[in-house]
């Protein structure tokens, strides 16, 4: 049996498991502004704090939804584990995503974390695909900030 092959039949089990939560992570203007700089979106919503006051339901300014879809790396980083070591791995890598929900905007100074759950887990010849559903909450709101179908591929040697 390959490296892939036995890997697989360890994760396969893990399906519909809850990983629980991450650490919480405070989204600040800083950042918010930084990121606007990067993307060059600077739509006032994000970066004017008297006008998205003024201007919006919000009440001041919020992240744009990318910045909070691009935080899922370091969300997720704090979420427990139980991975067991795998032999003849070669790389794990972003595959993408299945689907993404942009539910609720995160305004600058509230905390995030991430929820995920283990949606599936598929054998890709010498990869594994797991998809985890990956949400995004938001410190003493009710809906989530966003919700998304998050796809790592781990490469095995063949």
């Amino acid at each position: 049996m390959s490296n892939a092959a036995d890997a697989y039949e360890l994760l396969k089990a893990s399906e519909g498991r809850d990983e629980g939560h991450g650490e919480w992570f405070e989204v600040t203007q800083e950042q918010i502004d930084r990121f606007a700089d990067c993307t060059i979106d600077h739509q006032f919503i994000h970066v004017d704090p008297e006008r998205a006051a003024a201007e919006t339901p919000f009440g001041g300014t919020i992240a744009h939804g990318f910045l909070t879809l691009s935080m899922l790396t370091h969300l997720t980083s704090s979420v427990p584990s139980d991975m067991p070591p795998l032999n003849g791995v070669l790389m794990g890598i972003n595959y993408g995503f299945d689907r993404v929900r942009f539910i609720n905007p995160v305004n600058s100074g509230k905390r995030i974390r991430a929820h995920s759950v283990v949606k599936s887990v598929e054998l890709k010849g010498s990869a594994i695909n797991s998809t985890r559903t990956i949400t995004v909450e938001i410190e003493g709101v009710d809906k989530p900030a966003l919700a998304a179908d998050w796809i790592g591929r781990i490469v095995f040697d063949s």
